[in-house]
């Protein structure tokens, strides 16, 4: 039987480092899945595939945050009723989350299967890659339930305090996404359909498996789907929009980041993006941490142990800190390989290596964000954190990017959103320790 964990009492240390150590685990695993994706597209089908995948990916985060905010939102549910020890109410919100994702997540499918050729051309997709991108989006618009089917079977075993079995799910998807990639691209000769078959079927794999494995170990209290209560939908909703807004808000914010960088040229341009992928490993402790935090502070919320909450708190920001300092300096005394690992053009290479430099001890402060962020969404303050986000990208890191470019050229984008980083820690603090969202009920 796979640990769980009860974070209402114990030690708090402990709990954070054995309980955050798989999601970091499982957080890692799912980014090597989109890059071995990306690496088998790439030199099996060259450019104009992986150029149609990239420009898909767009489309399927963005139509898909919603159900991704619904998604997240279970977590901060299901954790406080977890803390309240509220079977019936773990049982009730379990059935009407499955419920209310099962009909979303078909929804979503439908609309943007019949609405791919509409979605490709509102980016400006280019004529000689529109039926490759066209395919591969269909077909994974096909997928999308089995894509959160599996992770929220895992964000459910999460909120329960176990985050070791679901990186038994992950890694059955990435294992099975690495053989048949290959095998459907280039034995098969599917092409970028084959792609797109090996992800749904990898992660249709591991939901039906995850699905199986809980409900034979008893590690969950799924039932037969019932109709919900409305008072239950109308609180999922409530806290999931904005879960989902969250997520659409980072997006149009990296994209319009990403404007202000093309001004430069290509080379500019292609170490930022390469940056960027550094960026998105170094945070993934920090986000991962994040979402541990929001489980632990959840099931102690649930019970009105603020004191503990706030105990959880201090030790996961020292925790974090250590970690991502120690990650800023490798990243400062060794830009240059971990840049080489992604590209080779030197204008690029050296681009990128200022841009590291500059920010590279910045990195903690965003981690501040993480793991406060986790804090005040694990009371249901939803859309207090979807502000918080606003802010981050909106009011500070695009304009204050902008006036950094503006300034002092390419080398003002990392000044920019050091900056901002910086700032939106202190807000973010601020918040915690000052604002509203200890008084957030959303459980009577």
């Amino acid at each position: 039987m796979p640990r769980k964990f009860d974070f209402t009492k114990g030690n708090i240390f402990k709990q954070l480092v054995f309980f955050s150590g798989p999601i970091i685990l499982a957080n890692m695993l799912q980014t090597s899945y989109q890059l071995v994706d990306s690496l088998w597209i790439g030199n099996l089908l060259g450019a104009d595939a992986l150029g149609a995948v990239a420009i898909s990916s767009v489309i399927i985060f963005t139509m898909l945050a919603f159900v991704i905010g619904i998604n997240n939102a279970s977590l901060t549910i299901l954790s406080q009723q977890k803390g309240r020890s509220d079977e019936t109410g773990l049982k009730n919100y379990l059935n009407a989350f499955v419920v209310v994702l099962t009909i979303i997540s078909v929804f979503v499918s439908i609309v943007g299967f019949l609405m791919t050729d509409w979605l490709l051309q509102l980016l400006g997709t280019p004529d000689d890659i529109f039926q490759l991108a066209k395919s591969y989006l269909q077909i994974n618009f096909i997928g999308a339930l089995f894509l959160f089917g599996y992770n929220f079977i895992s964000t459910v075993l999460r909120a329960l305090g176990d985050s070791k079995t679901p990186l038994i799910f992950v890694a059955t998807a990435v294992s099975l996404n690495v053989i048949l990639d290959p095998l459907f691209i280039a034995v098969f000769n599917f092409g970028i359909q084959g792609a797109a078959y090996a992800t749904i079927l990898s992660q249709g794999s591991a939901f039906i498996f995850g699905l199986l494995y809980v409900l034979r170990k008893k590690l969950a209290p799924f039932q037969m789907p019932t109709l919900p209560k409305w008072t239950e939908v109308k609180l999922i909703l409530n806290l999931g929009i904005p879960a989902g807004l969250q997520m659409a808000v980072i997006s149009a914010g990296s994209a319009a980041i990403m404007s202000v960088v093309t001004k430069f040229g290509s080379g500019v341009v292609g170490g930022y993006s390469a940056a960027q992928t550094l960026d998105r490993m170094i945070m993934l402790p920090a986000q991962s941490i994040g979402i541990a935090v929001n489980s632990m502070a959840g099931q102690n919320i649930g019970i009105k142990q603020w004191q503990r909450v706030h105990r959880i708190a201090k030790i996961a920001l020292l925790y974090t800190m250590v970690i991502m300092f120690s990650i800023s300096t490798l990243v400062f005394i060794f830009p240059k390989f971990l840049v080489t690992l992604f590209i080779r053009d030197e204008a690029s290479v050296a681009y990128a290596v200022t841009y590291l430099k500059i920010i590279a001890y910045c990195f903690p402060l965003l981690g501040v964000n993480f793991i406060l962020n986790g804090i005040v969404r694990a009371s249901g303050a939803m859309y207090q954190v979807l502000v918080l986000n606003l802010i981050s990208f909106w009011i500070l890191r695009y304009p204050l990017t902008s006036l950094g470019a503006n300034l002092y050229g390419e080398i003002g984008v990392p000044i920019g959103i050091g900056v901002s980083f910086f700032v939106s820690s202190l807000i973010a603090t601020a918040y915690y320790l000052f604002g509203g969202w200890r008084k957030k009920v959303i459980l009577d």
